[in-house]
């Protein structure tokens, strides 16, 4: 059974490559490849849950061997099957076949049809991936792939300029979440001291005996799950991009936004749930985050007055009460929550068109005002004041930005004096000296060296600061961006066991895709003239091949799993140590900015309202 789990991942890998290649105008073949992978592997999940059940429900794992070992550290994938795996799994598998299959005919001539089904494999994939991962790191790779393809999809009417900027803003939140992720993996390795897998986590004596010598780590790696759990499924403060992500065709926020991608928070919980359930004070923390979710998210979805908003939030609210439910140690209320929520959320999504239609009608034709609310029974003042923070939604856009972008971007904008012959002339000789400083760093002592990769990772964070800021030369935020990555290599090599082999692998395939980002780029400046970062240009209309060059660039820099960067990721987290906890948060901070200044570049570059006046131009808000 165990080889079974790795063809659950393979089908729909395999219906994705075949999609490639398929023309455009073929859309009865692009429809009907989906639909039969997803239906092939959906029929599969059913007959080997089935045999399953028979066998008496065992808990199933699978490892591939060791991808890459050093001394300390192994990274293998492993995937693991249980009742967990099997509501998820089975209830994605239905959804997205049904979803496919009305997408069949609702994006029947539009311009992005096999974009659409070409992104909804890729995310079936990851989704596989995900909930079926038996470690943290398989779990990361299918979770980067949910991440990807919701900026796709949400960005998919990419000649409109809402769509383009609310795809980054959901793309910058889900960043905080996977270096949530990341932390954990990084304070587990000290803390088992092995790529630990989910099977062993369910064993209470194994986690008991650790927890009790090493609470605050403990607590440490489940506060970090809880963030990336939060951050996933829109939990508060992160609420507020759930509604921003519909503005994606229906189809895909029936599937991302209202059944599948938005309870994978809730899957990391419940997969990890027998690691959090002996912290007592972590569960309150989940079960009261929860709590003032559901009663939030209820107050503002009442005042929307779109009715994909209106979803939205009635979906936050419930899985608010989900985690409430994984908090109790409810698994299998909170599984059957999970279903409930996601096939119900489908439906209203995707129906909602017509709904719209229908509430016109009434509204016209048989309008009768409703009765009194439980809102009529509260004091005038405290009644509109309610009304004006749910219109608002509780100001938490404006909190996002005051406390956590903003900041960056002043300290970004204070280094604006800096140019490419600046940094050749100042910064080149001081990595050539940190390199000099780590052949020579056994004549040092050592509290110069514990210094020193502070000071590294400060620098380069400052160059990504930069990146991120940057509003003229797209080129020259992409070379700040290989430059961060070059420092933070430079300052994790001063922990011991962290050798030149392992900086070729971080820096080997984001410096081959480095390259290909900048040629790419310096190709779009000799063709258009203008590739400043002040506006949005939209050249993915006349050069849809370097666009999607560039793409493959911007996914290779930012550690996707598509080169060893990936592997060199999770690498140099694990060289971490565990009283370097400052060097880890610059380290997570530099990678949050990383991702954000990639996806920036290429969505002001080639995505948004053409810049050439004779194409068709969308309004400013959709």
């Amino acid at each position: 059974m165990e080889l079974v789990l790795q063809i659950f991942i393979l089908i729909p890998l395999f219906g994705f490559f075949l999609s490639l290649i398929v023309p455009e105008t073929k859309e009865g073949f692009l429809s009907w490849i989906a639909f039969v992978t997803i239906g092939i592997q959906l029929f599969l999940a059913i007959v080997y849950t089935f045999v399953w059940l028979i066998k008496g429900r065992p808990s199933v794992n699978f490892n591939t061997g060791d991808l890459y070992q050093t001394e300390g550290y192994s990274f293998f994938l492993s995937f693991y099957f249980d009742k967990i795996s099997a509501a998820y799994l089975l209830v994605g598998g239905i959804l997205v076949s049904l979803v496919t299959r009305f997408s069949r005919y609702y994006l029947h001539r539009e311009p992005g049809y096999k974009r659409f089904f070409n992104t909804v494999l890729f995310f079936y994939t990851g989704y596989s991936i995900t909930v079926l991962s038996g470690n943290l790191e398989t779990l990361f790779v299918g979770w980067e792939i949910l991440g990807i393809c919701s900026f796709l999809l949400i960005a998919f009417y990419r000649n409109r300029y809402l769509p383009v900027k609310n795809a980054v803003k959901v793309f910058s939140i889900y960043r905080i979440g996977d270096v949530g992720i990341l932390l954990a993996m990084w304070m587990s390795h000290h803390l088992w001291h092995e790529n630990i897998t989910f099977q062993k986590l369910n064993n209470f004596e194994l986690v008991h005996e650790h927890l009790l010598s090493h609470s605050s780590t403990g607590v440490f790696i489940a506060m970090m799950l809880v963030l990336a759990a939060a951050v996933k499924s829109a939990q508060l403060p992160f609420s507020s991009w759930l509604p921003r992500a519909m503005e994606g065709p229906t189809p895909s926020s029936a599937i991302f936004y209202g059944s599948l991608s938005v309870h994978i928070g809730v899957f990391l919980l419940l997969r990890t749930f027998h690691f959090i359930e002996q912290q007592t004070s972590v569960r309150i923390f989940i079960g009261v985050m929860g709590l003032v979710t559901s009663v939030v998210a209820t107050g503002i979805g009442r005042v929307q007055s779109s009715i994909k908003s209106q979803i939205a939030y009635g979906s936050i609210a419930q899985i608010g009460l989900i985690f409430i439910e994984v908090a109790l140690g409810l698994q299998n209320l909170a599984l059957f929550h999970f279903a409930g929520n996601a096939f119900l959320r489908t439906y209203q999504l995707l129906v909602s068109p017509s709904v719209v239609t229908y509430l016109i009608r009434e509204q016209f034709y048989r309008y009768s005002p409703d009765d009194k609310s439980i809102e009529s029974k509260y004091p005038t003042k405290l009644a509109n004041s309610l009304y004006i923070l749910c219109l608002k939604e509780f100001n938490l856009d404006n909190f996002m930005y005051s406390y956590l972008w903003n900041p960056m971007k002043v300290l970004g904008k204070k280094i604006h004096f800096l140019s490419l012959n600046k940094l050749i002339a100042f910064f080149v000789p001081v990595y050539l000296l940190g390199i000099v400083l780590w052949f020579y760093q056994a004549n040092f002592s050592e509290k110069i060296i514990h210094i020193l990769p502070i000071v590294f990772s400060i620098f380069g964070l400052l160059m990504v600061l930069k990146a991120f800021t940057e509003r003229f030369r797209a080129r020259m935020s992409w070379v700040l961006i290989l430059l961060n990555h070059a420092w933070v290599a430079l300052a994790i090599s001063f922990n011991e066991h962290f050798s030149l082999s392992h900086v070729f692998l971080y820096l080997g395939g984001i410096v081959i895709m480095g390259l290909l980002g900048y040629f790419t780029l310096q190709r779009i400046k000799n063709l258009e003239g203008n590739i400043d970062l002040d506006r949005f240009h939209g050249h993915v209309y006349e050069h849809p091949r370097i666009a999607f060059a560039f793409f493959i660039a911007c996914l290779g820099v930012s550690g996707f799993p598509i080169t060893p960067s990936f592997v060199g990721e999770d690498l140099i987290f694990s060289h971490i140590h565990e009283d370097q906890i400052l060097l880890a948060l610059l380290t997570a901070l530099s990678l949050i900015m990383d991702g954000l200044a990639i996806i920036r570049i290429f969505a002001r570059v080639f995505f948004g309202p053409h810049t050439k006046t004779y194409h068709e131009v969308a309004y400013r808000s959709s």
